[in-house]
């Protein structure tokens, strides 16, 4: 609520790799919040610089200088457990260190105030969130509370509840999460809701900087969003083309001037900000050029691009890309000639080559670009936080979405078999229950696994849980059955029972206690830490605010003694008294750069009383 005892909208969020964005509903409208520097996203970073915290443009624009301790891609981390391939694969490219905690839980080691800190990926990614809620609340001028945050379609169930954790940990209430490619989808429904006869089929191509899902929907008049398929890769996109160009660069230098840069992390981080930033120009150019002064060893680095020289290294996820649209195409049993519109969301879909390799499968169908593609999952967030908080406006409230499942879920059943009880791509919210028979004769309990994934190998796929159903009287095998049943929520969580028909004894998978999740006790610490560096990072700007004021009041009473003097024409007692003032408090800042506020402020203040002639 604000003074006047209004309460505060709920807020969209699009929580991403590499960028992030809010939007609110306001007004009858969406309106993108624009952060404090007045950008419309908000680099998905943190810094962690001397004695403070940066979050956002702040901490990117370290990355070159203290690659180390900035903290960017904390989403690929969310949900995913320290020996999983894709986190070994990146630890490698990453200039942050990542090490095992308990649980196989990946933590970063970042080193902040002259000490190692460490960090779960859902405490740096619940510090962007914060960072999304102060630039709201700064702009509705109001506290913000509930939120909707879009996760990738194709999430698992792990890491869709680690993102929860994360709106948690930063305040908020997550009141819905829904996935990136629908959120879009509503973002161009409404938008074109005038121009939407009937029904129409609609695809969404969503590539991101770190993720990559493709959703195909019907849209019909009047609000309904139905998802047919979706497929994706949660680890796909930008940040993979960069780390190409990186490679590339590196093995040039190497060729050039026989150096290894790979252990240089500052000179990788240059790197990687310059590739970023050749990838971003070769969307409007045929080529460019990266120049680096001094980048290793004082040797300087130079090297033309060509934008087919960044196609050729990245040709091969560009095919993964249309393998998995034409995957997602068959799940919706759906020709590519049925399709309406094509709606590219992403800032990756702005690569041109991508765009031509979806032109030529489409047969040369124009692609749809009405949409902003940095902006519209937020907007569709926001569409959806009115919705879901009770908006009365009649637009938000018409709009009716009907979701799936990205991925099948069943249990493990005997020799390692993947048995499904709910295939992917089911509506949600969904529940399907399926029997099982003991497998020995007089088996008193059953352990029942249950994973998420398409592999008919049981362990191939993701393990979210276990939990034992015990007192099943004793018999032949076969003979006795239990029923299980699988229930997924409107935000695509999933809730697993399991029961003794002949006795009715029941038990019940909580998948926010599996192992490796975090405990309530956990995710309260980790709120009282995000306190604390709240904290610190007020108290920290309000002593760089003092500071600067009294640089500031030192240089403004410089010029206005020179101004008194010539003046004046005099050299009074009063105004060697200021001067020796001010050459005093000149040389004390100088000495006393880390200086707490409040003598900061009364060295300001005795400057002012002995200045004040001069004003």
């Amino acid at each position: 609520m604000d003074g006047k005892g209004n309460v505060a909208p709920a807020i969209g969020i699009d929580l991403g790799t590499t960028y992030s964005c809010a939007a609110v509903w306001r007004h009858n409208r969406i309106e993108i919040i624009p952060n404090d520097q007045g950008n419309r996203t908000t680099p998905s970073s943190v810094a962690f610089v001397d004695a403070h915290r940066l979050v956002g443009d702040g901490a990117k624009n370290q990355l070159a200088m203290n690659p180390a301790n900035i903290i960017f891609d904390a989403k690929r981390l969310i949900g995913r457990r320290f020996s999983d391939s894709k986190v070994q694969e990146d630890m490698k490219l990453w200039p942050f260190k990542v090490i095992e905690g308990p649980a196989d839980t990946p933590k970063i080691v970042v080193t902040y105030k002259g000490q190692e800190k460490e960090f779960l990926a859902e405490e740096i990614s619940s510090m962007i969130l914060s960072k999304m809620k102060e630039t709201a609340e700064a702009y509705l001028r109001q506290v913000v509370k509930d939120a909707v945050i879009t996760v990738p379609a194709y999430f698992n169930d792990s890491q869709r509840l680690a993102t929860k954790d994360t709106g948690t940990i930063a305040g908020l209430n997550v009141i819905r999460m829904i996935n990136e490619p629908t959120a879009a989808a509503i973002a161009y429904g409404l938008d074109n809701k005038s121009d939407i006869v009937g029904k129409i089929n609609v695809l969404v191509f969503d590539l991101g900087g770190g993720t990559f899902d493709v959703s195909v929907m019907t849209i019909e008049k009047g609000g309904i969003f139905e998802v047919k398929s979706v497929a994706g890769d949660t680890h796909l996109g930008g940040q993979d083309f960069d780390n190409r160009m990186v490679d590339h660069c590196v093995l040039e230098f190497k060729r050039k001037r026989n150096k290894d840069l790979t252990g240089n992390q500052r000179a990788l981080g240059r790197l990687r900000f310059a590739c970023e930033k050749t990838k971003r120009i070769l969307s409007c150019t045929s080529q460019t050029s990266i120049e680096l002064d001094c980048l290793h060893e004082g040797i300087d680095f130079s090297l033309k691009f060509t934008r087919a020289k960044f196609e050729e290294l990245n040709m091969g996820m560009f095919d993964k890309c249309i393998a998995i649209l034409e995957t997602s195409l068959n799940d919706a049993k759906m020709k590519k000639s049925c399709v309406d519109q094509v709606i590219l969301v992403g800032g990756s879909t702005r690569i041109p080559k991508v765009q031509l390799m979806l032109q030529e499968y489409f047969d040369g169908r124009r692609l749809c670009k009405s949409v902003n593609p940095d902006e519209a999952v937020a907007y569709g967030a926001a569409v959806m936080a009115a919705k879901v908080s009770g908006s009365i406006d009649k637009s938000v409230q018409d709009v009716v979405l009907h979701d799936v499942t990205p991925l099948s879920l069943g249990i493990q059943v005997i020799g390692e078999v993947f048995s499904v009880v709910i295939p992917r791509n089911t509506p949600i919210p969904s529940s399907n229950a399926k029997e099982y028979f003991t497998t020995r004769d007089n088996q008193s309990c059953i352990d029942i696994m249950v994973y998420q994934g398409e592999r008919s190998k049981s362990t191939d796929n993701h393990l979210l849980g276990k939990f034992r159903i015990s007192g099943i009287p004793l018999a032949p095998k076969g003979v006795s059955k239990i029923m299980t049943c699988f229930e997924i929520d409107a935000n695509g969580i999933l809730t697993v029972t399991a029961g003794v028909i002949s006795t009715g004894k029941m038990e019940k998978l909580v998948i926010s206690n599996e192992k490796g999740r975090l405990s309530k006790e956990e995710i309260e610490k980790m709120v009282n830490d995000a306190r604390k560096y709240k904290f610190e990072d007020k108290e920290f700007k309000k002593k760089a605010d003092a500071y600067n004021a009294l640089e500031d009041y030192l240089y403004k009473v410089k010029n206005k003694i020179k101004e008194y003097k010539i003046k004046k024409r005099v050299r009074s007692e009063m105004l060697k008294k200021m001067k020796n003032a001010i050459d005093e408090t000149t040389k004390w800042l100088e000495d006393n750069q880390a200086a707490p506020f409040a003598e900061l402020q009364i060295k300001k203040v005795h400057l002012e009383f002995v200045c004040k002639l001069l004003f």
